[in-house]
């Protein structure tokens, strides 16, 4: 008989191969897979007396937290729908995300129930509100409390459908409201599957939570750990001194993060070196890194580092850029080459580089076209959006507004956002090569290159800069770095320094925010080009 690809199943392995081994760690408190399986019930109990059933909405504004983390399979188990809210958002955003979702329950960090308190009364079907870590300022229901009142027994759980949708995650939005990704169970399985196998993860793995889980889920990560047997270390807030500090005590072997969060790892590893023994797996996703940031991953940390590619609507992943065993024997600059690609197609996903036409380029590294992807994880569709599903889910692919090329390898390497390439002259520019050429730079810490207007070539490259503490450079200076290593028309004419560049939640830079931002300021209302 054939079983249900469903993902309660992945902790039922971890409680029968590993029920006394720790599962979690969360800021003081441990608990066993035995333990945090008896915890999962009890939230499912209290969920299903409160009402809640199959198809039902639940959503999550936390952070990395034993709560956030048995939420999924509490949720999965009754067949509910699991809603995680990114932490960045403004109240008016949850409001809507909340209404649009149509979601019950909100289980919300007692830290950011300040983020949703003045708009609570603007939710139209949220019915109970219940605060993790509670103390005596909100009059909320308190979790802990709560869930006690639950018995820990065995669940009898609801039939579940491997297509049926558990996971509706809601995209930025940077074009308009958001819109609410259906993952299924299938996806997210079968994702889990795939991901678990090129990340090499075992039960040996002790992984810790930097990526917040309401980013994608994690990119599955509450999945595939837990069906290890892996322990989670969880904290609902992170510094660069408490993931090194974490690293240490835990000896913790694979970590996922933005480059952003990397490279402020980087920092406080030059200026305090702290001591890390255990071999250490960096897996990146966000945007791509140029090769001179993973030498120094790789050779001040000494952490292996690992590109993947994906988006929310592919569950998320769908391409790895480590070394193909036949190409071992490239020299090590050219491997870092490989290593900064968004990589291959892991296994259950086919992606392919297409032009406007949907024919496949040639695989020479140099024709480019958008990134297609046809796999096991893209979404069912967005939720209460057919137009917006039917202009992304075309001829039996996800097309994703990404620009690439891919080489005789097999390798995707993105060259920009569909959105973000410049065009100067005629030429089209990567923002990504020449932000690549400015972390060059030992004075640069962070850099977004956006087009900016301009009297003669149409758009130029502009930069946004970040400098490293303690280290000057002047626009002429920069500028000058740049002609060394690009073609006359990729170079950035202008420069503005910034103390900090806006970022997602998972730390990603927000370029469409700070492109905005600047031609907003010049009165102009849209791109003279492009």
């Amino acid at each position: 008989m054939n079983m249900p690809l469903v993902l309660p199943q992945f902790l039922d392995r971890a409680v029968a191969l590993y029920g006394e081994k720790d599962a979690v760690h969360c800021e003081e408190r441990v608990f066993t897979y035995r333990q945090l399986n008896n915890r999962v019930n009890q939230l499912s109990r209290g969920l299903r007396e409160l009402g809640i059933g199959k198809e039902d909405r639940v959503a999550y504004l936390a952070g990395n937290s034993l709560e956030m983390l048995e939420g999924f399979y509490g949720v999965f188990q009754i067949g509910a729908v699991m809603v995680p809210l990114n932490i960045r958002l403004k109240p008016e955003d949850y409001v809507f995300i909340l209404n649009h979702s149509e979601a019950k329950v909100l289980f919300v960090d007692q830290d950011l129930y300040g983020l949703i308190k003045p708009v609570i009364d603007q939710f139209e079907t949220v019915k109970h509100i219940i605060v993790h870590y509670k103390d005596q300022e909100t009059l909320e229901t308190g979790y802990d409390d709560w869930l006690a009142t639950y018995s820990s027994d065995a669940f009898d759980r609801a039939e579940l459908d491997e297509n049926d949708v558990c996971s509706l995650l809601y995209t930025s939005g940077t074009t308009g409201d958001p819109k609410g990704v259906m993952l299924t169970h299938r996806n997210n399985y079968l994702h889990a599957l795939s991901t678990m196998h090129h990340l090499r993860v075992t039960d040996s793995d002790v992984y810790l939570h930097v990526l917040p889980m309401f980013h994608v889920n994690g990119w599955g990560s509450p999945f595939y750990y837990t069906a290890n047997g892996a322990t989670h270390i969880c904290s609902r807030k992170s510094t660069p001194e408490s993931i090194f500090k974490a690293l240490q005590e835990h000896k913790v072997s694979i970590l996922h993060m933005a480059p952003t969060v990397l490279n402020a790892l980087l920092l406080y590893h030059d200026q305090h070196h702290p001591v890390i023994n255990q071999d250490i797996r960096v897996v990146i996703a966000g945007s791509a890194p140029p090769p001179a940031f993973i030498v120094r991953v790789e050779e001040e940390l000494g952490w292996e580092f690992i590109q993947v590619y994906g988006m929310t609507e592919s569950s998320p992943l769908s391409l790895i850029s480590t070394i193909h065993s036949h190409l071992t024997g490239l020299s090590k600059n050219e491997q870092t080459e490989l290593k900064a690609k968004a990589g291959f197609s892991m296994i259950g996903s086919d992606v392919r580089i297409v032009d406007e036409n949907g024919v496949e380029v040639a695989h020479d590294g140099k024709q480019v076209g958008e990134v297609a992807v046809r796999s096991h994880g893209v979404m069912k569709g967005y939720w209460k959006n057919d137009h917006a599903t039917e202009q992304a889910l075309q001829n039996g692919r996800l097309l994703t507004g990404d620009m690439g090329t891919i080489d005789e390898n097999g390798y995707i390497n993105i060259v920009d956002r569909k959105k973000d390439v410049i065009i100067s002259g005629g030429e089209n520019i990567s923002s990504i090569e020449v932000e690549g050429v400015l972390y060059e730079h030992p004075a640069v810490l962070e850099a977004a290159v956006i087009a900016v207007p301009h009297e003669k070539w149409g758009e130029t490259p502009h930069a946004y800069i970040v400098l490293r503490e303690h280290r000057n450079a002047t626009e002429q200076e920069i500028i000058a770095f740049c002609k060394q290593k690009l073609a006359h028309f990729k170079v950035v004419t202008s420069i503005t320094f910034v103390n900090e560049l806006p970022k997602t939640a998972s730390g990603k830079i927000q370029k469409v925010q700070i492109r905005d931002a600047y031609w907003e300021a010049q009165g102009i209302t849209g791109r003279l080009v492009n």
